[in-house]
């Protein structure tokens, strides 16, 4: 069996094996593949594996041999899913790989946001407290966490896990989900509306669909509390991105801390990048090494079912 890993450098930059694909056959790996090269560098190859290299109608008509498209991400939307069936080629996703590492980077943000961690040990490092007469300091108001609002919207995996600690922090969870949650002390489901409105922190977590693109729009924004927190490590479009920015600037919205931009790299550039109180990290929020281990174990699981006749985590039934 011939396997093509067509962007693997993000996955395994080089602190990574690939033994557990490379048992299944003869595997090449592309750090980096860019479009015009796709359809040839998948050649006559029977399994292709990508993470963000688009895989539309084009490539797979000319790519006849190919069988099985494994995803190395949770999301999909980089394959063409009606020409993979219509060719009888299955793919697969790897869910549930990155829950922990992103609920854990939600809060990492957040802190960010509420203890100014980074801009006060850069502080200290530039002598400001060696010349204080008093024995502490901060350069920005921090906020406590304890009782205050936590709004999630999407509780799949990642959106409970952050709900978990958020509950542990001792906030108030309310939900906005289209399933049926169940409530505990201090968690609640309730309509988007009334998270938006009621919450002073708002985490992100549902899936980007045509629906929720830019739903985080400016009649949303500044129907919530003046200062509130908003953090996205789901989709960048989720957030209309330049109402974001002028609701940062006007102060509506006190902080946004985000891993995920409209466009990935910013190449054209981006208005929030620029813009007052606002973290932006390089979509990184699954990149501990523990995580990419856990990724490419699922991802060998899904091949061996694959070639045995058992195909799982199938996104194209």
């Amino acid at each position: 069996m011939n396997c093509v890993i067509l962007d693997g450098y993000t996955l395994n930059p080089g602190d990574l094996d690939w033994a557990p694909l490379e048992r299944f056959g003869t595997l090449t790996v592309y750090d980096r593949t860019p479009p015009e090269l796709v359809a040839e560098r998948i050649g006559e190859a029977q399994v292709a594996m990508t993470n963000k290299t688009v895989l539309d109608r084009a490539v797979l008509e000319a790519c006849p041999n190919l069988r099985y498209i494994s995803v190395l991400a949770t999301g999909y939307n980089v394959v063409d899913l009606e020409a993979a069936r219509e060719r009888g080629i299955v793919v697969t996703n790897i869910p549930a790989y990155s829950t922990h590492a992103v609920a854990q980077h939600v809060f990492a943000l957040l802190l960010e946001l509420t203890n100014h961690v980074g801009l006060h040990s850069e502080s200290v490092k530039a002598g400001n407290w060696a010349r204080i007469e008093d024995f502490c300091y901060w350069e920005k108001p921090m906020m406590e966490l304890e009782g205050k609002t936590f709004g999630i919207v999407g509780y799949g995996r990642i959106g409970q896990a952050v709900a978990r600690l958020a509950l542990a922090f001792g906030m108030e969870v309310l939900v906005s989900s289209s399933h049926t949650i169940e409530e505990v002390p201090g968690l609640h489901a309730a309509a988007l509306e009334e998270v938006l409105r009621r919450s002073d922190i708002l985490s992100l977590h549902c899936p980007l669909t045509e629906e929720r693109r830019g739903f985080l729009n400016r009649a949303r924004l500044a129907a919530m509390k003046r200062g509130v927190l908003i953090l996205n490590t789901a989709r960048g479009p989720l957030i209309d991105g330049p109402a974001l920015y002028e609701a940062l600037c006007s102060g509506q919205v006190g902080g946004a801390a985000l891993d995920v931009l409209c466009e990935e790299p910013p190449r054209s550039g981006d208005l929030l990048i620029g813009a007052p109180n606002c973290i932006i990290t390089p979509h990184l929020a699954w990149g501990p090494r523990e995580t990419r281990v856990r990724l490419m174990e699922i991802a060998a699981h899904n091949l061996e079912c694959f070639l045995a006749g058992t195909p799982v985590n199938v996104v194209n039934p």
